[in-house]
């Protein structure tokens, strides 16, 4: 039960109607009572409902989604890293289809470099979305972010360097 309080020396506030609940409820004979609650509606006033942060005349459902250079950034990191995947996965494939060309030496050496090149593309295009990422951070002032991106860059360039060295 709700009270009513009231504040003597001004006048009340008028009280805001209260929210109506309605529910169903079914009780279940059996080894113990139970309630389970079939639907259940709420209904608030309309000065308690919140009103949604789009622009007057435009309904909640088509609001534009807000489109940044954050959001914009990502699209070009998932499609550096769609390309990689795509373009690798189609040298494999063209593999496979020579393979079932007759043998000769060119063939051989097609398939080879075929899939050589597609092992390399899945290597070298996580570093291409790396490389993509610390770019966007630059440009967006994230110089603390860019600048690890770069430090991750180099550290990978000095480790392949090592190892053609070795």
């Amino acid at each position: 039960m709700a009270e009513r309080v009231e504040v003597s020396g001004g006048e009340p506030e008028p009280a805001a109607p209260p929210a109506s609940v309605t529910a169903a409820v079914v009780t279940a004979p059996g080894r113990g009572t139970r309630e389970v609650v079939l639907a259940s509606t709420v209904v608030m006033p309309a000065e308690l409902v919140p009103e949604p942060d789009t622009a007057p005349g435009v309904p909640a459902h088509e609001a534009p989604l807000p489109v940044g250079r954050a959001v914009a950034g990502e699209r070009w990191v998932a499609r550096v890293l769609r390309a990689g995947a795509i373009m690798s996965g189609g040298m494999f494939l063209l593999s496979l289809v020579l393979e079932a060309l007759p043998r000769s030496q060119a063939v051989h050496v097609a398939i080879d470099l075929l899939r050589k090149g597609a092992a390399s593309m899945l290597l070298v295009t996580p570093v291409a979305r790396l490389a993509v990422a610390g770019t966007l951070l630059g440009v967006r002032g994230e110089w603390r972010y860019a600048a690890i991106a770069a430090g991750v860059l180099g550290l990978l360039a000095v480790a392949v360097g090592a190892g053609f060295q070795a």
